[in-house]
């Protein structure tokens, strides 16, 4: 049986991004979006209760995992910060450990358009990254906010549950808090930072109502807002907001969001021709115009907006695969497949 250090120490080696600790299955690691076996030997039932141990590192952890079937970590193993994530099933402990990057990456290294470079740039509004799981959403945010500490006198909050990536403040001080151990919930960490002086705040992912009606509220008072959302699109983005709201305030919302929401970036990670994996990026850059269709409810319009915007740096998730395959760095095939509007990238490849 192989200690967790000597599994990061492989799967970084060979460019793994998650490890996976199954019973009754051997090891698996995630290389380029695919799952192979680490080794051939399947794990028992105690194997995986000893690695949920040794990841939970505290009895009071581990029984919390007990308790509640998960537990969430982060931790440092073969010099590498890994995201953990142990829960129960069929009454067996499984582990996700997700590799994140030994340093934050410069922003102009992550292959986001041009306009996204600029966003550590503003003072105050909401700026949102989307995404699915495993979309590089915790990364964006963290190359931003380190843009921020290495040109910015000013104060950064956030709010992660776990702590991913850990900031070396240079011109910025930094509170990194951790929801579960720093304080109760997104909710009431945001409500208390708002009494921090911060200038910047990261949200790990905007989840509630509380949450998101606490972070449009910081945004109009002066504060500049990063945060998450697991969708697809930007008009999704701005659909799942607005849902999460009750019927009666949802035109009050739409309002709001429209005067504080300065951009949204939507990722997906694809297979390059070369091996690896390269970003596209759906970006959003808010206009009057897209203000207009926010507040108006009309957020099927928004994906005609941006593609309309390229002056001001806006692009569709279809024109970034369309770029991609004329560049030379992914398939067709993989681009249709990833594709909003297949006959679009069909017809532009």
């Amino acid at each position: 049986m192989y200690t967790i250090e000597q599994l990061v120490m492989k799967a970084k080696q060979d460019g793994a991004s998650d490890i996976h600790l199954i019973c009754n299955l051997p090891p698996k690691y995630r290389v380029d979006g695919v799952l192979e076996n680490m080794t051939e030997q399947p794990l028992t039932a105690q194997d995986c209760v000893v690695y949920a141990k040794s990841l939970a590192k505290t009895e009071p952890a581990y029984n919390e995992y007990v308790k509640t079937g998960e537990l969430d970590a982060a931790d440092t193993y073969a010099d590498n910060r890994c995201r953990i994530h142990i829960f129960r099933q069929q009454g067996v402990p499984s582990v996700a450990l997700r590799l994140l990057s030994d340093k934050i990456p410069a922003l102009d290294s992550l292959g986001l358009p041009p306009a996204a470079l600029k966003l550590p740039d503003m003072h105050k509004g909401i700026i949102l990254v989307t995404g699915e799981t495993g979309s590089g959403k915790s990364t964006t945010l963290a190359a931003m906010l380190d843009s921020i500490n290495h040109t910015k006198k000013c104060h950064i909050v956030t709010l992660e549950d776990p702590v991913e990536y850990i900031y070396t403040p240079d011109k910025a001080a930094i509170n990194q808090r951790e929801v579960g151990k720093d304080t109760g919930s997104f909710a009431s960490g945001l409500r208390a930072s708002l009494r921090e002086d911060p200038n910047v705040i990261l949200i790990g992912e905007m989840r509630d109502q509380e949450t998101i009606e606490t972070a449009i509220t910081a945004a109009e008072t002066g504060h500049l807002v990063f945060g998450t959302l697991h969708t697809g699109s930007a008009s999704d983005a701005v659909d799942r907001i607005v849902q999460v709201f009750p019927e009666g305030m949802q035109t009050q919302i739409r309002l709001q969001l429209s005067m504080c929401l300065q951009a949204v970036i939507t990722q997906q990670l694809l297979p390059k021709k070369t091996g690896g994996r390269v970003l596209a990026a759906e970006m959003m850059v808010v206009t009057d115009a897209i203000r207009n269709l926010i507040r108006n409810g009309n957020t099927p319009q928004i994906a005609n907006a941006i593609a309309t915007s390229a002056a001001i740096g806006g692009q569709t998730m279809d024109q970034a695969l369309v770029r991609l395959v004329r560049g030379g760095l992914v398939a067709k095939e993989v681009a249709v497949q990833y594709a909003h509007e297949k006959d679009y990238v069909k017809k532009n490849c």
